[in-house]
C-alpha cells in the first residue's frame, strides 16, 4: 500500500472525492506544510499556523496507480489558482501534493510536464516531501458523509461510474 498527501483546497471535499475511489483504502484529513506540529482548525483559519488543508490517501497501486490518483487529482482542483480554490480563499486552501515516498517525485513531475506543457510554469501546485502531516480534529474526518449538506467547492459526481467503488 502507498500513501500521498493532496491539498485541493477544502479538505472535505478532497477527502469525500478520494474515498469513492477503487483502490483507495484509507484517507483522512489534516493539515501538512506549516510551522508548527499539531495545530487546530482555529489556528490555521486564522493564519497562526500556516498550513494547508489536505487529505491523505493510502492506496493499492495494484488498483490505482499513482498517475490515476494525480489525473483525479487534477480533475477536482484549479491548480493555477493561488491560495484558493473555488470560494474558499486562503493560504490553507493552497494546492499541493506531499510526497510520503521520496521514489515518487520524478514521477509526479513526469505526470505535471506532460499535463501542462508549457503551462507548467503557471501552475500553483507545489510538489514536496511530507514532513509533518498532522490529522484534523475528529469532527472533520468524513465530514460531507456525516454532513451530506455540507458546503465544499470538489464536484463528486467527476469521478466516472467504473472508477467508483
Amino acid at each position: 500500500m502507498k500513501s500521498i498527501v493532496l491539498a485541493g483546497g477544502c479538505f472535505w471535499g478532497v477527502d469525500a472525492y478520494f474515498s469513492q475511489l477503487k483502490g483507495v483504502v484509507e484517507t483522512s484529513v489534516g493539515y501538512v506544510d506549516g510551522n508548527m506540529r499539531h495545530p487546530s482548525y482555529e489556528q490555521v483559519c486564522n493564519g497562526v499556523a500556516r498550513h494547508a488543508e489536505a487529505c491523505q490517501v493510502f492506496y493499492d497501486e495494484q488498483v490505482i496507480s499513482l498517475e490515476q490518483i494525480l489525473d483525479q487529482f487534477f480533475r477536482i482542483i484549479n491548480p493555477y489558482a493561488l491560495n484558493k480554490q473555488g470560494h474558499d480563499i486562503g493560504k490553507q486552501y493552497r494546492s499541493g501534493i506531499y510526497l510520503d515516498d521520496p521514489k515518487d517525485e520524478d514521477a509526479v513531475k513526469t505526470f505535471m510536464e506532460k499535463m501542462f506543457g508549457d503551462d507548467l510554469k503557471r501552475v500553483a501546485t507545489q510538489v514536496k516531501m511530507n514532513h509533518d502531516y498532522d490529522l484534523a480534529e475528529p469532527y472533520h474526518q468524513d465530514y460531507l458523509k456525516k454532513n451530506p449538506s455540507g458546503y465544499c467547492h470538489v464536484n463528486l459526481g467527476l469521478a466516472t461510474k467504473e472508477e467508483k467503488k
